[in-house]
């Protein structure tokens, strides 16, 4: 007797939540490593189904582009991807022409109010 095959799970929408049962085969699917740590992951050690393409890359929602991660990996690499987000963004909208906005203005100093000129050129202090 062969096994039923399972067709992939693939989210309506990329904020849909994985449900337990593709997170379960997620983890048998890898033999329970963490892809980005290499490491077995042990009984009780909270880990998640992590996208290795993030979505806001150009990944999809979809069980071929999931892999368990634990934690603490998963924050980093996503702190990484957000990263990568924003630079091409800013590089995208350079050459499109569009100028993000900048930070705060540089100030000067400003001119020394206790002194003016005259004229002539001659300073005269208040």
């Amino acid at each position: 007797m062969s096994a039923r095959s399972v067709p992939e799970w693939r989210g309506a929408t990329p904020d849909t939540p994985i449900p337990p049962r593709v997170k379960l085969r997620v983890f048998e699917a890898h033999g329970g490593v963490c892809y980005l740590s290499k490491r077995k992951i042990r009984a009780g050690e909270k880990w998640d189904a992590e996208h290795v393409i993030a979505i806001i890359n150009g990944g999809e929602n979809r069980e071929r582009n999931l892999a368990p991660a634990l934690v603490a990996p998963h924050r980093e690499k996503t702190a990484r991807d957000v990263k990568i987000k924003a630079k091409t963004a800013s590089i995208r909208m350079k050459h499109l022409g569009i100028k993000p906005k900048g930070g705060r203005k540089i100030e000067s100093r400003g001119f020394d109010k206790t002194k003016t000129k005259r004229f002539d050129g001659t300073v005269v202090t208040k």
